[in-house]
Order: structure tokens, then sequence, then C-alpha cells
């Protein structure tokens, strides 16, 4: 395992901790449960200067679910190679359910 892929399995595993968000895959349809790689991984980025991580909201506001978020996403680039790049969270949708009152 690359250091890039422990780091991108200790995000997905915080991320997962977090309530009110979700790693943003291609698909979550019963014939992508088939596929044998965790799809998750699609939703990092990981380059020298930036570590990206999309998202999707699963309730609202978003601001503090993003605050806590790159808190505790912060907190994993800690001893990292990464440790001070840019961690960017990028929120591609919004739940439906989020919505409803």
């Amino acid at each position: 395992m690359t250091a890039r892929s422990e780091l991108t399995a200790s995000l997905l595993s915080a991320l997962r901790d977090i309530p009110g968000l979700r790693a943003a895959t291609p698909s979550t349809t019963a014939a992508a449960s088939a596929v044998p790689w965790d799809l998750d991984v699609m939703a990092v980025d990981i380059s020298e200067g930036v570590v990206e991580i999309r998202v999707v909201a699963l309730e609202v506001p978003i601001p503090p679910l993003t605050e806590v978020a790159g808190a505790a996403l912060r907190a994993v680039l800690t001893g990292t190679p990464w440790e001070n790049a840019s961690l960017r969270l990028v929120v591609t949708d919004v739940d439906a359910a989020a919505l409803v009152p």
C-alpha cells in the first residue's frame, strides 16, 4: 500500500464518522456494489500541495458540517507528507432528504 492509498483510506474512515456528509461516489446503485473495490476512493484526490475530497451533504446547513469535517480531516493529515497541503472539501450535491422539513 502506498502512502497516498493509506492516506486515502484514513481520510475516508474519518469522513465516515462525520454525520451529515458522505463521500461523493459516481454511483450508489446495486450494480455498483458488485465492483470489487471501494468506490469512495474516487472522491479523493491527493496531489503534492492539495488534498481534495468531494462530498454529498446529507443535512443542511452545510457550513457547520464542512467545519467539523475540515477539522477531523486536517487531523488525519497531521504527521504525513501532506500536513501542510491545502485541504479542499467540495460539496458536489445535497441529498434530497436534507431539504425535506
